[in-house]
């Protein structure tokens, strides 16, 4: 039976010594987000997601949902009891306005919170998660009437929410959309088509779900500059603000899929069901990303969750499990043979996906800080600054983490031999549950497109030099500080790599883009190994600065090592990275397609 333990200490260090959170005391949230209010969050958070949400993931695993033949669907056992404590708890609307019933606490706490639960339990953690990013494209785009009939209800968990884009015909290429909207006249849409992949599409969970789906109305223009984004709710809302009539849509059938069999992935059907028209009409991707830009937030984290997950069970069974003698001598010589954990290659892997999940969860929060700056703040450089950021490093958090995330799943399944082939070790299902991450949201070859086609060239290429003068900055400023060589020399070394390759691709890329095309995963891969080595500079310097001051947990010096075996091991692979993306296009384009 697997086990799961919230990281609150590492988050607690983090957003106290690493991104120094009382710094940003002047944005609206944060400063009712006191060090104890922070504790107390963060240890309930850990506490519900440790011994509610966990017990239940191997339950779903096995049970799955169950459509029955009126189109309903029941959760697997324990989710209802689960969603009740979730809400009940305010979990949903921790970041949200408190116009709308929410906390109005930053958006790095609600993005901890997400990781924890996650990690618990991947899969019943979707339903609240896509109901958050629901909430987002609706306050932001929505009318206040549409504000005020929703959000109130989903921020409490009472109503929950999607996002349907995916058709049969149609996955990342939306310009190729069939559902249609017809204009009826008392304002509304009949919105009639086909969707797929839906997560938590129908479930009893909540008393209404609230789905959002991109279609075009009728006689708008072909592609994607035609497609606008509708609420459609599973049931009507009547005046008094209560679920009515049921609408006229319905999930068709469950998909039987590898992983993240607790939720609930639906065949939707749109039979001339009502829906709203939600921000303008021809500009539904316009909205509908705030959701989706928000959801690969969201699924980077759960990379980085099942890495977590995966690594503390693995690390567990290589302390307990005898097998072989130190190559050194035994260890334990009363013993029959000496723990796993002594030998040098079980502690490469276990330290290779530690090393990992801590620069990962720093880099997560230090993105969802700059969300928070670029939403909260009354800086005008200060918000454009942040939201580059963001924008830049969205599809690298997306797909960095979730690549690095499965392998790490993988990594700790070896850790356990042939126990982490079998179900009651729960180590399997941790790999099955990854591989999803990869998937959706874009899948991670559309990430590195994103990034190298889109992200890195807007605005004249201002949001990677943004970047650059941060890392170069830090660099300047710390590498004279006691203890940080070990740091700053390999980031230095691997910023360099960076440059290299963002030049070659701004030298290459333009002359042909199948360039740019076959070094994109590269060349979001090396970003996010120095993004990484970043954070563990960022935790070293912290870490440092504490022991300097007197602290002597032992916990500080494990972070070194940790973040040395980081830029010892992992970090010198930009190098490789920009061999490989410095090839260039002609052997990946030279077969034709008929050689493959």
């Amino acid at each position: 039976m697997p086990t799961f333990q919230a990281p609150v200490d590492h988050v607690r260090f983090l957003l106290r010594d690493v991104l120094h959170i009382e710094r940003y005391s002047n944005l609206a949230g944060f400063a009712d987000a006191t060090p104890d209010l922070i504790d107390a969050v963060l240890s309930e958070a850990g506490k519900l997601c440790e011994e509610v949400l966990q017990p239940l993931n191997q339950v779903g695993d096995r049970e799955g949902c169950v459509r029955h033949a009126d189109g309903s669907v029941t959760t697997p056992t324990g989710f209802k009891g689960a969603m009740k404590a979730y809400a009940e708890g305010g979990w949903l609307g921790v970041s949200v306005d408190p116009a709308y019933g929410g906390q109005g606490l930053p958006y790095v706490l609600n993005t901890a919170v997400g990781e924890f639960a996650s990690a618990a339990n991947l899969a019943f953690a979707m339903y609240p998660g896509l109901t958050q990013g629901a909430l987002a494209a609706l306050l932001t785009h929505g009318s206040e009437q549409q504000k005020a009939t929703y959000a109130p209800k989903m921020a409490a968990g009472e109503w929950l929410g999607t996002m349907n884009l995916t058709e049969p015909h149609c996955g990342t290429d939306l310009g190729l959309l069939k559902t249609r909207a017809v204009p009826q006249a008392d304002g509304s849409y009949a919105i009639t088509g086909q969707k797929i992949f839906i997560s938590a599409g129908e479930h009893d969970l909540g008393d209404n779900i609230i789905h959002l789906v991109l279609a075009r109305i009728d006689g708008a223009p072909a592609g994607v500059k035609g497609i606008s984004l509708f609420i459609v709710p599973k049931f009507l809302v009547k005046e008094d603000g209560s679920p009515g009539a049921r609408n006229n849509l319905s999930c068709g059938s469950l998909e039987h899929k590898m992983g993240i069999h607790g939720n609930a992935t639906c065949v939707m059907n749109y039979d001339g069901a009502t829906g709203f028209l939600l921000g303008e009409a021809n500009r539904g991707l316009n909205a509908m990303f705030v959701m989706m830009n928000e959801a690969r937030l969201g699924v980077a984290a759960q990379g980085l969750a099942v890495s977590e997950v995966a690594y503390q069970n693995a690390a567990n069974y290589a302390r307990d499990r005898l097998q072989g003698r130190a190559l050194t001598g035994a260890k334990q010589p009363e013993k029959p043979a000496d723990p796993l954990i002594v030998h040098p290659d079980v502690r490469r892997n276990l330290l290779t996906i530690r090393a990992f999940n801590e620069a990962a969860r720093a880099f997560m929060l230090w993105s969802a800080l700059n969300s928070d700056i670029a939403h909260r703040s009354e800086d005008a450089a200060a918000r454009r600054n942040a939201d580059d950021l963001l924008g830049l490093m969205t599809p690298i958090l997306k797909g960095v983490l979730t690549d690095i995330g499965f392998e790490n799943a993988v990594r700790a399944q070896q850790m356990l031999g042939g126990h982490g082939y079998i179900e009651e070790w729960g180590m399997e299902q941790f790999v099955r549950d990854a591989r999803i991450a990869m998937i959706y949201e874009g899948a991670n070859g559309i990430q590195a497109l994103d990034l190298v086609g889109r992200k890195l060239p807007r605005d004249g290429g201002r949001a990677v030099q943004v970047f650059f003068g941060e890392v170069s900055g830090f660099l300047k400023a710390a590498e004279a500080e006691a203890g940080m060589a070990p740091f700053t020399g390999p980031l230095r070394v691997a910023l360099g790599d960076l440059q290299k390759a963002t030049m070659w691709l701004m030298q290459n890329g333009l002359a042909n883009p199948d360039n740019a095309g076959a070094g994109s995963y590269d060349y979001m891969h090396l970003f996010g190994l120095v993004a990484l080595g970043y954070m563990w500079n960022l935790m070293a310097q912290a870490t440092l600065r504490l022991q300097a001051a007197g602290a002597a947990d032992a916990a500080l010096a494990t972070r070194l090592v940790v973040g040395q075996f980081f830029m010892e091991r992992i970090l010198p692979e930009t190098a490789l990275r920009l061999a490989r993306l410095s090839t260039g296009a002609s052997t990946v384009m030279a077969l034709p397609a008929q050689a493959f």
